[in-house]
């Protein structure tokens, strides 16, 4: 990176580097290297900072700039936007400041401190890798694109690689982002940004054990990478690696302490450390779910039973438990003889018609002005995969073969609980997500 301040002798401790009125660039990372050299590191780095703060909690200048560059190190962005906007109005200022916003999801304004810090005389090639990357982040993909089409020549090989693979998965091209990213790994093995890319389109695609090998490379480079860690926790809590996990959220919380997810993540793994999971009833749960998909045209049944189910959108015993008698004598044709040939079929399973019977979800209406009730059914067919859930959410929606918020809807909070890794955290995320659209979960 482009130096700030001029080069003079490294120190070759913590606490010297620390003490420095200004850090160069060099500096900076030989700071990181040391803070994340031994499991204390992070702590007396936090100590040191805590106690400059302490001393003065109001800085300006260059002693802001150089307290907000800490707080960045420690990952608390908030703070350190504070006081680097109380600094010297430097390109190392205006650096760090468009780190903040770019790490809070702030991408304008990301995008603005970096045009400001090569105005004050920040690396160029270095600012237009970073706005690039902002305006992927920020979903203006046209405008992304042709940036990196013309960073080739200046961004190195790997850079550009991750930058085009960001732009490929943005596009919803995720075979050529992952080719991409594969590529910046080929060429560069330490490039984390290519590593947790990687790892989160694994992840996604179900390749557990690739996303936790690329997602733990992550962590071998400081600083600390929040979101792998966050991941990995995930992960290893779906595998039962409880205590793979927790460690993971502690040291998240360790360099941000206020975390938001990662508290109630780490509640959720504590909470699961002593659940006890019944692997019997999860066997018969499994065999059930079986029976259930077996089609109805698997039994000897008359052409006249076979069209009626046919015609209500009765395919398996599933679909066959979940309606009434009077729901099969209100079809067409369908009468008593019928019913009998169904019910004998089911008595032979040990089953019986209605006893999966679902409470269907209320839902919202509205009165137009010409006074007709229009019911919003089209919130019932929204996907969930539209829903910004987590990780652990989206994988237990997976496993219960829950597609739609109707589908969400019918379900009860003892059906999701039921499901494997499947915490009060992740029920309370389930619960407000429905209630944005005026539903809930089915009461029993």
């Amino acid at each position: 990176m482009d130096a700030g301040i001029a080069e003079t002798a490294a120190p070759t401790t913590l606490d010297d580097l620390f003490a420095k009125e200004l850090w160069t660039q060099q500096e900076v990372q030989a700071l990181y290297q040391r803070i994340y050299a031994s499991p204390m590191g992070v702590e007396k780095f936090a100590a040191l900072a805590g106690r400059m703060l302490a001393e003065n909690a109001a800085p300006s200048g260059a002693a802001a700039v150089k307290a907000g560059i800490a707080q960045y190190m420690l990952g608390r962005f908030e703070d350190a936007v504070k006081n680097l906007a109380a600094g010297t109005d430097n390109k190392d200022r205006r650096w760090y400041q468009a780190l903040c916003y770019r790490d809070l999801a702030q991408y304008e304004k990301a995008i603005e401190e970096f045009s400001r810090a090569a105005d004050r005389g920040w690396a160029d090639s270095e600012v237009k890798i970073a706005v690039a990357e902002c305006q992927v982040l920020s979903g203006n993909v046209e405008a992304a694109a042709a940036a990196v089409a013309k960073l080739a020549s200046q961004a190195s090989a790997s850079e550009y690689q991750v930058l085009r693979g960001m732009v490929l998965q943005a596009q919803g091209d995720p075979e050529k982002a992952e080719e991409a990213f594969g590529e910046a790994l080929d060429l560069d093995a330490g490039n984390t940004a290519a590593a947790f890319r990687l790892a989160f389109l694994y992840d996604i695609e179900g390749d557990e054990d690739q996303a936790i090998e690329l997602y733990q490379q992550c962590l071998r480079t400081p600083p600390v990478n929040t979101n792998a860690l966050i991941n990995l926790a995930v992960l290893f809590e779906d595998e039962g690696r409880w205590d793979q996990a927790e460690r993971c959220l502690r040291t998240v919380l360790s360099v941000q302490p206020n975390h938001a997810r990662a508290k109630l993540y780490l509640k959720d793994v504590e909470c699961s450390k002593d659940m006890y999971y019944d692997e019997d009833l999860e066997r018969r749960t499994v065999q059930r779910n079986a029976v259930m998909d077996i089609p109805v045209t698997d039994f000897e049944l008359s052409v006249r039973a076979r069209n009626c189910l046919k015609k209500m959108d009765i395919h398996n015993l599933g679909d066959l438990m979940r309606v009434t008698e009077a729901d099969l004598l209100g079809s067409k044709n369908f009468g008593e003889t019928s019913l009998a040939e169904i019910k004998a079929m089911l008595a032979q399973k040990g089953l019986q018609l209605g006893q999966d019977v679902e409470i269907k979800p209320t839902v919202t209406t509205d009165t137009t002005d010409q006074g007709a009730v229009v019911a919003n059914e089209g919130v019932l067919a929204t996907p969930v995969a539209d829903l910004e859930l987590s990780v652990r959410s989206r994988k237990a929606l997976g496993r219960l073969r829950v597609a739609t918020l109707g589908e969400l809807a019918s379900k009860t909070e003892a059906d999701l609980l039921s499901c494997k890794n499947f915490g009060q955290t992740s029920l309370n995320e389930i619960k407000q997500r429905l209630s944005e659209y005026g539903l809930e979960l089915r009461h029993r």
